[in-house]
């Protein structure tokens, strides 16, 4: 099964994005900028294209090097910040590319120690318009089971339902056998969500099960509902809801 959905925008689509860009290296302001853009380089997200104007120019170096690419010619830039360089991490589109695009420039998006939309750090890439997360309270009767053992119970879940994702089911800490749980290393991060703050394993019948649920404790506030609670992923667990056993889905998380 393909766990993205499929998409309402053509690859190489151009669309200004209405909001403030910026992102930062080594401390120091790489971009700003209000004008930014959006190309859906692939189906599933798109990736900022930034206004040469609203770059800092004192920090690319310039590679002599012009390619052509799917969506135009572009000159290559490295990037430096004090001691860190970067090369060949920026691209800065000529007249000879698709229409929206000249003179915009395109960064690799972990050349960048961080990206922020508005005044909140945004994580992995841009969010895509078309996408929507939703956390709404519930009062469904939910049972997490691994290898026939119980791990969770609740009756007052948090459900994020998440465009081209399965649903997901938060549960309070005090609703989780945490006794069960062995926390990880494990960091990830979502571009709506946020950087999760725990991850744990879980050990049945001899057998660790590696990293399969997770908490936020500090989401995006779109995702405020979900602070600190716990998620499974139904991937890897045996998720009943309402007394009905949900099927495992199959997706990029899959094991």
């Amino acid at each position: 099964m393909n766990d993205y959905p499929r998409t309402i925008v053509p690859i190489d689509h151009v669309e200004p994005a209405a909001r403030r860009i910026r992102a930062v290296l080594n401390g120091e302001m790489v971009l700003d900028t209000r004008n930014a853009r959006y190309v859906w380089e692939w189906p599933h997200y798109p990736h900022y294209y930034i206004p040469f104007v609203d770059v800092n120019q004192e920090m690319l170096v310039d590679e002599q090097d012009v390619e052509q690419y799917s969506r135009g010619t572009a000159r290559q830039y490295g990037l430096r910040v004090g001691d860190t360089y970067h090369p060949g991490v920026v691209r800065v589109h000529t007249e000879k590319s698709i229409e929206g695009l000249p003179d915009m420039v395109r960064f690799e998006w972990d050349a960048l120690d961080a990206w922020f939309e508005e005044d909140e750090e945004v994580f992995v890439h841009p969010r895509d318009p078309y996408t929507r997360v939703e956390a709404l309270r519930s009062t469904r009767h939910v049972r997490v089971e691994l290898d026939g053992t119980l791990l969770a119970e609740t009756r007052s879940p948090v459900l994020v339902f998440e465009t081209g994702v399965p649903v997901r089911y938060y549960l309070n800490r005090t609703e989780v056998d945490l006794g069960r749980l062995t926390a990880t290393d494990t960091i990830t991060a979502c571009p709506y969500k946020g950087r999760t703050s725990n991850y744990w394993s879980v050990r049945t019948d001899g057998t660790t099960h590696q990293d399969v649920a997770w908490a936020y404790d500090f989401p995006s506030h779109v995702l405020q509902p979900i602070a600190g609670m716990v998620c499974f992923f139904n991937e890897r667990t045996d998720l009943i809801v309402d007394g009905e056993r949900l099927t495992r889905p199959q997706t990029r998380w899959s094991r």
